[in-house]
């Protein structure tokens, strides 16, 4: 049903692009092999998806990874007709360009190009940002209660999305950053592979992240992608060194709390007073938890930070702004009452490879105990 609903989302949008091109910059002549051309490029999408659930030859291999950015491209060219429009309203209402200029070839022939090279360039923009990691730094303060540590330095990566086609150079990418930042422990946010099948790619990728240094090792939590994909028992996390939390909680070296909630996905999940036994007020609690739902009842336990991903920011401006509507906090850190909130973006992206809103981060904070 998403899919379905994404491909009407796909279509009903490029109905209205077709016909604004083709009213205000093809000329009769070309109209017919313009329709041909644009039907032929906009239905390249909605057929990949009829088989991406199959094994591809290599024809529909590229057809596939043609259409992941066919899905962009026309997101903002549908923007950019809309915006364009908009200053033929302005224009009608303050005669900057005469009639004439604007029925003119050449001034058809420069909109329309500025239109589809804007729309191209913003695409590209989007896939350099996605596979540009960025580290993105918070320092916060939390009561040390009876802990034995003064500091903890965390990272925390969610929505990495690993597949078969995942770039090996991506993943080195990951795997350098991070030990260049010398972490006391890794925090794993979930979503972070798609499927259960093992492959030379996730096998690789399992021996990375394996091998990243880290003090206090590596935890993390279901994601609703490791649900959909069958790997909701947590073999990848096990392969690559990480430990799963599933509605449990665990106490580090005397100095800490770690909880992990499963998804909202798996309707069985306990709740939050369940997790976060009444014991727990000797030590500082940190809180993984997918999706930053229920940010209203965590801040009224114990938890002292929680660490959430899903979002993605939106991945897509101006699907951004719908996330922010959606969520408290869609990206970034807020504190509420005394719980220090904070959701990343994703490491990576599930869908189309290319991200204009947000960035392709790993959260490092700087927790200070006193």
């Amino acid at each position: 049903m998403f899919h379905l609903y994404l491909t009407l989302a796909y279509i009903i949008p490029n109905i209205y692009v077709f016909f604004r091109i083709k009213d205000l910059f093809i000329s009769k002549g070309y109209r017919l092999r313009f329709t041909l051309f644009y039907i032929l490029t906009a239905t390249i999408y909605p057929i990949s998806q009829l088989y991406s659930q199959r094994d591809l030859n290599k024809a529909m291999q590229v057809l596939s990874d043609v259409s992941d950015y066919i899905l962009p491209f026309f997101l903002y060219l549908f923007l950019f007709v809309i915006l364009f429009d908009l200053l033929l309203l302005f224009n009608l209402l303050f005669r900057i360009v005469s009639s004439e200029t604007r029925k003119s070839f050449s001034f058809r022939l420069y909109a329309f190009s500025s239109i589809i090279l804007l729309s191209i360039v913003v695409v590209v923009a989007g896939a350099v940002n996605m596979n540009t990691i960025r580290i993105s730094k918070y320092q916060v303060e939390i009561p040390r209660r009876q802990s034995r540590a003064e500091h903890l330095h965390v990272a925390f990566v969610s929505d990495f999305h690993i597949q078969q086609n995942t770039s090996q150079d991506f993943v080195e990418q990951f795997v350098q950053k991070m030990n260049s930042l010398q972490p006391d422990i890794i925090l794993y946010g979930g979503d972070m592979v798609e499927g259960d099948k093992e492959n030379e790619t996730t096998e690789a990728i399992e021996s990375a992240i394996k091998n990243i240094r880290v003090k206090y090792g590596s935890y993390g939590v279901n994601g609703n992608h490791e649900f959909y994909g069958g790997n909701a028992q947590g073999n990848f996390f096990y392969k690559a060194g990480i430990i799963l939390l599933c509605d449990t909680m665990v106490r580090i070296d005397n100095s800490f709390y770690l909880a992990g909630r499963y998804d909202e996905h798996f309707r069985q999940r306990k709740t939050i007073t369940e997790i976060l036994a009444s014991d727990s007020v000797d030590l500082p609690v940190i809180l993984i938890d997918h999706r930053p739902t229920e940010l209203q009842e965590v801040s009224r336990t114990t938890a002292d930070v929680q660490f959430s991903g899903h979002t993605h920011n939106g991945q897509m401006f101006p699907i951004n702004l719908i996330t922010r509507s959606i969520y408290e906090l869609s990206w970034g850190y807020k504190k509420i009452r005394n719980t220090h909130f904070f959701v990343s973006s994703g490491l990576r992206l599930w869908g189309p490879p290319v991200r204009t809103s947000g960035k392709s981060e790993i959260m490092l904070v700087d927790i200070y105990l006193k």
